[in-house]
């Protein structure tokens, strides 16, 4: 189950997940195929993209190019999801428009990383979190 609170929401994951929506929630959106991403962001217009970053390991430079590029994708948040920290790859994302970069470790509950979760709760609810972390698998 998906608890997400952005109004719209495209997750772009190799595998399916369970969807839930919030009264909040106007429509989730689950592809796993990189040539759907583009007019699926065109149909849907979503608040939030989350990347699945070992899924489009090949053309998530090109589709992040190709989202900054455009200024009608200016107000869409980003989100890239990844198996483990690689500071040049991480750097790399940053600068080409990802908001937020999420590994396993940062939804492992401990004291010292309350400020993390935190932060990320302010995007998405815990259970799309553990959702994200089956996906590596």
């Amino acid at each position: 189950m998906i608890r997400v609170r952005s109004k719209n929401v495209l997750l772009v994951a190799p595998s399916d997940f369970a969807v839930e929506l919030l009264p909040n929630n106007k429509l989730f959106r689950h592809i796993s195929a990189t040539s759907n991403i583009f007019p699926s962001i065109h149909e849907l217009r979503p608040n939030l993209v989350i990347f699945d970053y070992d899924h489009l390991v090949k053309d998530i430079e090109k589709v992040l190019r190709r989202i900054n590029t455009n200024p009608a994708y200016s107000k869409m948040k980003i989100c890239c999801y990844k198996s483990s920290a690689h500071t040049p790859t991480d750097s790399l994302l940053k600068a080409l428009g990802v908001d937020h970069i999420f590994y396993p470790e940062d939804f492992k509950e401990s004291a010292e990383n309350k400020h993390v979760t935190s932060i990320l709760s302010n995007l998405i609810e815990a259970p799309i979190v553990n959702l994200l972390a089956r996906v590596s698998h």
